[in-house]
Parts: C-alpha cells; structure tokens; sequence
C-alpha cells in the first residue's frame, strides 16, 4: 500500500492483494471503457476477454471502478455485470475521485483516475486503450485532458495504442516532453494513433521488449525521478485502420461536435460513438483488438518487474 492514509478508502480483491503481497504481477484495468466506452453487452464482454489476457500473460488483472464510494481494486463478476448496464456512473478523473467517494457516488476511472488508485494500492503498470491529450482547438478551450500531468505525476506505467486520433497528436507529444514523460514505442519508431499503426509523428524513444521497458522504468525509478511511463504499442496489423481512411470519419465527427455544442468530457464518448456508426462498427472491432493487444504487453511487462 502505498499511502496508508488513503488506503482506508480501498477496497482490494482477496487474490489481488495475495498477489501484491507476494511480489508478484498484478495489471490495472480501466472501468470507463466499460462504462462510457463500450455499448452493452460488448462492455462487459471485452472486459472479461482483457482479464482474461491479463492472465493468460502471468498476471493478474484489476479491474479499477468506485463503487458506492468505495475504490474498488479488482472486480468481482457480480460488480463487473453491475457496472455494464449501471446508470448515474460518474466519469471521474483526478478532480472528481475524492468527490465520488465522499458522497458515495459510484463512478468509472479515466486514464488519471486508474493510475492514481493503481498507485494508491501498489499497483505498477496499467493496460488502457488510447490516452486522453490536447484536443483540437486548445488555443480556444483549454482542453487538455488530465491523463498528461497525471503521467507526469503518478509513478505507473502506462501501456497504450498511443493517442486517440480524434485528438491533437503533435501537441500531445509536445506536452508530455515538457512535462517529462518518457514516450517509448514498443517495437516501432512512428506513435500510434490508436486505431491505426502509424501517424506522421515519430516517437521519442523505441523499445523492443518487455525486459527493456523494465530496466526503464527501474532506473528512472532508481533515479528519483517523478512520474510514470508512457508505452505505445501499435494496435496488430490485421486490426488497424489506416490513418488516411480514419482521417475522414475523423474530421466529420469533430465537426458534428462542434456543430452540436458538445464540449468537456463529453466530447469522447460521442466522437467515439460517432464513428462506430460512421465505421459500420469497425472501430469497436479496432478498439477491441487494441485493448487485448495491450493488456498482454502490460502482463509481460509486470511479470519483467516483478523479477
């Protein structure tokens, strides 16, 4: 436990906590995904798949959600089929996680809120679909998701299929550099845009298994220096869409939001909506793969560290 203070507020599954006690590999999950990412019944059926590649790595899954009140830290089925078609779910990220728990409210975990609690229970790496980042228009809004400083903050590893493309991608790069955030490309030299293998941009550093993410993340540590790693692992070619195909979709689905008024945290869940439809559903079927994809990557790699 890595605060004991706070850990009065967690509530740690029995085979989680065994595993954390012996030293050996545990992976957070995400809840939003499965609440604000997903729709019913491919939310809770992709969840259980991710756990269960978790496990078929050497690892143990935990899956991250609040529930009244209470920081879950591993779901049991009961809560998991709960939380799929559960209603009043609050998205919270860092600013909302000690409003959630102290009113009671039940909530799923962003990109920032999973890595805090991960962190809160000990709990190295993380498996996630895309980050959040700077969204398009910033010079307006302001808009840059919490998912950056959080990176910059919280000592987790975050493994990912890079930045949703709906997003600014340079700025992002540009924002976690500044803020100090190792960029590793896991097997590739150019950063993942999610649902495809590639965007324009080259990333900062390159990696090619899971022992070399390990030896990074235990000499920052050794270091002193803050914050976590970011890991982008492309999404299986077989499963992408390519960029220029994507940019189209794209394009129109950010226009729709801005024309309907959509801001703050409910431009993801729409744009995400937007271009399953748009898609004919191959961006679930993207998103799905990434997902898997990244939680094997993240179960080797918590097997690496706990050696």
């Amino acid at each position: 436990m890595k605060h004991d203070i706070a850990g009065r507020f967690l509530d740690i599954a029995p085979e989680v906590q065994a595993t954390l006690a012996a030293g050996r590999a545990v992976v957070a999950l995400e809840s939003t995904i499965i609440t604000h990412g997903m729709p019913h019944p491919h939310n809770v059926a992709t969840a259980r798949e991710v756990e269960a590649v978790v496990r078929e790595n050497g690892a143990v899954p935990a899956t991250i959600a609040i529930i009244g009140g209470r920081i879950k830290v591993g779901l049991s089925d009961a809560e998991l089929d709960w939380l799929g078609t559960a209603t009043d779910v609050m998205k919270l990220s860092r600013a909302d996680l000690p409003y959630a728990v102290a009113s009671g409210r039940h909530g799923a975990t962003t990109v920032a809120a999973t890595m805090l609690c991960a962190h809160l229970a000990g709990i190295r790496v993380f498996a996630t679909g895309g980050i959040g980042g700077v969204h398009q228009g910033v010079e307006d809004t302001m808009d840059i998701s919490a998912d950056l400083d959080e990176l910059a903050r919280t000592p987790v590893a975050v493994i990912c299929a890079g930045a949703k493309a709906i997003l600014d991608l340079p700025r992002t790069l540009e924002y976690l550099e500044t803020r100090g955030v190792p960029v590793v490309g896991y097997g590739t030299d150019r950063f993942p845009a999610f649902w495809s293998r590639t965007s324009a941009l080259s990333v900062p550093l390159r990696l090619d298994s899971p022992d070399a993410v390990a030896d990074l993340i235990r000499t920052k540590e050794a270091l002193g220096l803050d914050g976590g790693v970011l890991v982008a692992n492309p999404v299986p070619a077989a499963d992408e869409i390519p960029a220029d195909e994507m940019k189209d979709f794209i394009d129109t689905a950010v226009a729709e939001a801005k024309a309907r008024g959509v801001a703050g945290k409910a431009v993801t869940p729409f744009l995400l909506s937007h271009l399953f439809e748009k898609t004919a559903g191959r961006s679930l079927a993207t998103n799905i793969a990434l997902v898997k994809n990244n939680a094997a990557l993240a179960a080797q790699l918590a097997v690496s560290l706990a050696r």
